[in-house]
């Protein structure tokens, strides 16, 4: 079974989605869940880091020396260690971090306008063209989505730029069909069978009270979905077809530093560590969003 299976849209009534005091009322909620405010702190270090490792990062993080080979965890000079070529561990996983959240974030940020386009289109027409998308996007489900991944970036050839594009095709049928079964609902209701009988286009309607009630529910869904992109993404760095050496990313670090295991075992595990924290915490960010938004009384 696929790991991209879509779970279930919030069942939020569209008329509250809509209302400037709902939005109030999930901002404190969010704000009073501290797993998640633990989790948005931890990645805003993260992001930080990786905005400034020009100015924060303690060295180059491409210089090697072999007379600093695998050094430890707290040596002088290189607080994080060095790697199998001597390179500054701290610099390279700043450094990393700036490659990582790429690959994870932009992937599901294309993936998300594609696929919310393609699915409002095929849930708001509905009839034969919402049939045909559904079916197409089936032929997606019949494979798994690690393997999809590693066969379409196979195909195309190692290289970051395959890489999000493979991701990216991997992430839009399931963001497609959570954003075609919320507007299948919103469809249905009161307020947009008013809107047509007081004279407003599709393309108003879409625009004014489809959108604003679908793109909520399809958003924590797709922020959900980072943390299972930053895995593929590092998995296919691991496997030699995504980001090239020497640029520092956390899948290729682990995958250069395997062989150091048995040496430096707290060194090599150090990009598998960021890679398990990010992840976790864009997951659990997600799930707090989504509790947030589910306000049933």
């Amino acid at each position: 079974m696929s790991i991209l299976t879509p779970t279930a849209p919030l069942t939020v009534p569209a008329e509250v989605l809509r209302s400037p005091g709902y939005w109030r009322t999930v901002g404190r909620r969010l704000r009073n869940d501290r797993v998640s405010m633990v989790c948005l702190a931890i990645l805003a270090l993260i992001l930080i880091a990786a905005v400034f490792a020009p100015i924060l990062a303690p060295a180059d993080p491409y210089k090697a020396s072999m007379l600093h080979r695998l050094k430890a965890v707290g040596t002088a000079g290189h607080l994080l260690g060095t790697d199998e070529l001597g390179r500054d561990m701290l610099s390279r996983l700043m450094y990393g971090a700036r490659l990582s959240l790429l690959m994870g974030c932009l992937p599901i940020g294309i993936a998300f306008a594609i696929g919310t386009t393609v699915g409002v289109t095929a849930g708001f027409v509905g009839g034969r063209l919402n049939m045909a998308v559904m079916r197409v996007l089936d032929v997606f489900y019949a494979f798994p989505s690690v393997l999809l991944a590693v066969a379409i970036s196979g195909a195309l050839g190692p290289g970051m730029l395959n890489s999000l594009i493979s991701l990216t095709l991997v992430f839009v049928p399931p963001i497609t069909r959570v954003a075609e079964s919320v507007t299948t609902q919103v469809r249905r209701l009161d307020y947009i069978d008013a809107a047509r009988m007081s004279g407003a286009p599709n393309w108003v309607i879409v625009r004014v009270q489809v959108l604003g009630n679908v793109m909520g529910p399809v958003f924590v869904y797709a922020t959900g979905q980072i943390s299972v992109c930053m895995i593929l993404a590092s998995g296919m760095s691991f496997l030699g077809l995504g980001v090239k050496p020497p640029e520092p990313e956390w899948g290729l670090m682990l995958n250069t530093l395997r062989s150091a295991i048995y040496v430096n075992p707290l060194v090599a595990a150090l990009p598998g560590a960021l890679i398990f924290v990010t992840s976790l915490c864009f997951n659990l960010l997600a799930d707090g969003t989504r509790l947030a938004m589910d306000i049933r009384d």
